[in-house]
């Protein structure tokens, strides 16, 4: 049972109640409590959560929407497949926005207050950095999510934050390795380091690469690999 819905079911109006359980449900998702091809019925959700169908309903919709779930009249609720082709254009679209915000970031005259925060997490030693996977994919998205407000533009930052949401599911398996956790913290350290420097082409090039070499460790993902994603982070 999820504190989080339950422990505010009784009081809660029905579209805050629907929202707390939609934002649980994409939250089990993101940890691979649920992968491609598990089912499960609206009544399932409802008792383990202990809130009425109505509220899951809505929430189940909604995540079908987005893409997540699908929907069959005799089976029920399923976990969709990833769609390859539509994370390749949701990182390619990551790639426009963040060069176009490191560029309005290398193009001021100071450095904003952001970045010191950035330089304390990806400008240290080996030993101290992160190695709990969760715990280095909530930083990673902050890295990025960071240098895009910290350009100013609100729109980019809104389109950016709505892109590192419907990538968040698969991004996440990124961290269950020990080298890519090296990776990603020698290369957000170079692009830091780029921007500070004002290396423009430098820090777009660098950029680029990150995302892309994201995008292609995506493609790699199999279901096997998801299950067993989700085995380690209940081990862990």
């Amino acid at each position: 049972m999820n504190p989080t819905v339950t422990a505010t079911t009784a009081a809660a109006p029905p579209a805050k109640l629907a929202e707390q359980v939609y934002t649980a449900l994409k939250a089990e998702l993101h940890d691979f409590h649920w992968v491609a091809g598990d089912r499960f019925s609206e009544a399932e959700i409802g008792q383990r959560l202990g809130v009425s169908r109505t509220p899951v309903r809505e929430a189940l919709l909604r995540l079908r929407n987005e893409g997540f779930l699908g929907v069959e009249a005799k089976t029920g609720w399923f976990v969709r497949p990833i769609d390859f082709a539509h994370l390749d254009e949701l990182y390619d679209l990551r790639i426009v926005l963040e060069q176009a915000s490191v560029a309005r970031l290398v193009a001021r005259a100071d450095d904003p207050p952001a970045l010191e925060a950035l330089k304390a997490a990806w400008l240290v030693p080996a030993a101290e950095r992160l190695s709990d996977a969760k715990a280095v994919g909530a930083l990673d998205e902050r890295f990025h999510a960071t240098l895009v407000a910290a350009a100013g533009n609100g729109e980019i930052a809104r389109v950016h934050q709505e892109v590192t949401d419907r990538i968040r599911i698969v991004r996440r398996l990124d961290f269950t390795r020990a080298d890519r956790i090296e990776a990603t913290y020698l290369e957000h350290a170079k692009i830091l380091r780029a921007v500070i420097q004002r290396k423009a082409d430098a820090a777009a090039l660098l950029l680029k690469s990150h995302i892309e070499q994201s995008k292609a460790e995506v493609r790699k993902i199999t279901l096997h690999q998801l299950h067993e994603a989700r085995q380690r982070l209940r081990e862990g």
